[in-house]
């Protein structure tokens, strides 16, 4: 470690020894009450007895005194301990306090002098001894934001709101998961670990099991095992899982990510954009963006996004004419377009052309896409999964939905026909990109051909969306364990 246990906090766990007491008591009083909920109830529950557990946040006051600042899941609440209403035991224990101990005490509610609503312990111990001391400055806690997120055990107790952001992204995830349940879907789990990766054009991670001797891919994608499961007759399933991709680090990408994907049996991406639309808006209402009037916006990067349906809607084709300049079907313009921005010349072939029409897309054009909007109708070409509009086949039956100038969910009306399948996974192994798939899989294209009813599926990008709903600029900050380089240890 860099860090060592302090010196004074080892004398003072050595005292408490002294004393009689174990630093790391296995049970705690099964009687605790929240700060949270005492101060709510205060005026009415004064010279109640109550208990609190938790973490030493402040102290102020020695000798015969102590105002204690006490911190739990739910606030804070001020603790006074006194000579006079402690035994002699307790009161020795008080010489060994330290901040960032946590501590419990039981006593009556009662406000301080000055009007402070506070705990008077009678009794009171400690549950477990820190031995490193807390950030040393009071006013911005752990500010170093490297060290906030290798550290973030101390920046959840030591930066207000910090951990209230993380709760925001539970009530989210909850709020999500009651509209699948509200429409009939069934929440399934399906392999991380997969020996053929698919579902996106991303670089896996590799590793390999022993026993078999195989090599095998963390999934980039949730998607190719949902939709066997609508073959197999599960017509709404949903998934809120981890997916991997060898890909580079930045305010929105993070290694690891967690995505919702759902698929709907006798639906299509017309549906899908209903869902989308009604899962932005409950995750809003459960992050606390609804106001009284009833508006539901969200600050993201100092801009006000207007959350109140309906979204948007916009054609690949108009805004790529619109932010780039030329048509996208104009082979002469693209290239001189791509000229401009720096890029090298297309390959050949259609989906050569098209994925160097998407390179423009996604540089020139999402950024400017505030939103909330769905971009529909995307290049057929490069969309492999994808079912071709009926009366202009060059266009597909794709959206994806844009809001804060980020991509934040991508949705089909999913290709069942197995034959087109086949050939499309062929053309896009045989594609030299490096991140597209490895192999055909053709298990999947053998689960088509018993027959996928026309069905509809989408996947959000979690991460993204709870940024945009809690105003925070960095993926690495909504997340509770960003991917950091390895710590140097000493």
């Amino acid at each position: 470690m860099s860090e060592h246990f302090h010196p004074d906090r080892l004398d003072k766990l050595a005292a408490l020894r002294e004393l009689g007491h174990d630093a790391y008591p296995a049970r705690s009083p099964d009687n605790r009450e929240m700060a949270a909920d005492l101060l709510a109830a205060f005026e009415t529950r004064q010279g109640e007895t109550a208990t609190v557990c938790g973490r030493v946040l402040g102290r102020r006051g020695y000798g015969k005194l102590a105002f204690i600042d006490l911190g739990d899941q739910s606030g804070k609440i001020q603790v006074v301990l006194e000579k006079a209403n402690l035994s002699a035991d307790d009161f020795a224990i008080l010489s060994t306090l330290n901040l960032g101990d946590i501590i419990t005490a039981t006593g009556p509610l009662q406000a301080t002098q000055k009007g402070q609503p506070s705990l008077y312990g009678h009794q009171f111990a400690i549950l477990t001894k820190a031995l490193l001391n807390p950030p040393a400055d009071k006013q911005d806690g752990l500010s170093d934001t490297e060290l906030r997120a290798r550290m973030r055990y101390v920046d959840l107790f030591a930066n207000e709101g910090v951990r209230d952001g993380f709760l925001r992204r539970s009530a989210i995830l909850r709020g999500m998961r009651e509209v699948f349940h509200k429409h009939g879907y069934a929440e399934v789990e399906t392999p991380v670990l997969q020996s053929i990766y698919g579902g996106a054009n991303a670089a896996p991670f590799t590793t390999h099991h022993n026993a078999l001797d195989m090599g095998l891919y963390l999934r980039i994608a949730l998607e190719l095992p949902l939709k066997r499961l609508i073959v197999g007759g599960m017509e709404r399933v949903f998934e809120m899982g981890r997916v991997f991709r060898n890909e580079g680090i930045s305010t929105r990408h993070n290694p690891e990510f967690t995505m919702v994907e759902w698929y709907e049996a006798y639906a299509d991406y017309e549906r899908m954009a209903e869902m989308v639309q009604e899962l932005v808006v409950g995750a809003a209402i459960e992050a606390g963006c609804q106001k009284e009037c009833g508006a539901i916006t969200t600050t993201f990067r100092s801009e006000v996004f207007d959350l109140t349906p309906p979204f948007a809607r916009v054609q690949y084709r108009d805004a790529f004419q619109e932010h780039v300049g030329c048509d996208p079907a104009d082979r002469d313009a693209v290239a001189a377009a791509r000229k401009t921005a720096g890029f090298d010349s297309a390959g050949e072939g259609d989906y050569a052309y098209w994925k160097s029409v998407n390179d423009l897309f996604e540089e020139l054009v999402e950024p400017q896409l505030r939103g909330p909007v769905f971009v529909m109708d995307y290049p057929a070409a490069i969309c492999p999964l994808t079912k071709a509009k009926t009366d202009d086949p060059e266009w597909a039956e794709r959206f994806e939905f844009f809001l804060g100038g980020m991509e934040l969910a991508n949705a089909y009306s999913e290709l069942n026909d197995p034959q087109i399948q086949l050939a499309k996974l062929q053309e896009q192994v045989a594609d030299a990109d490096p991140e597209s798939p490895n192999q055909v899989d053709y298990d999947f294209v053998r689960a088509l051909a018993y027959g996928m009813p026309p069905t509809g599926g989408c996947g959000l990008g979690i991460d993204r969306l709870v940024m945009v709903l809690t105003g925070n600029d960095s993926i690495r900050d909504v997340l509770l364990f960003p991917h950091m380089r390895p710590e140097t240890q000493e």
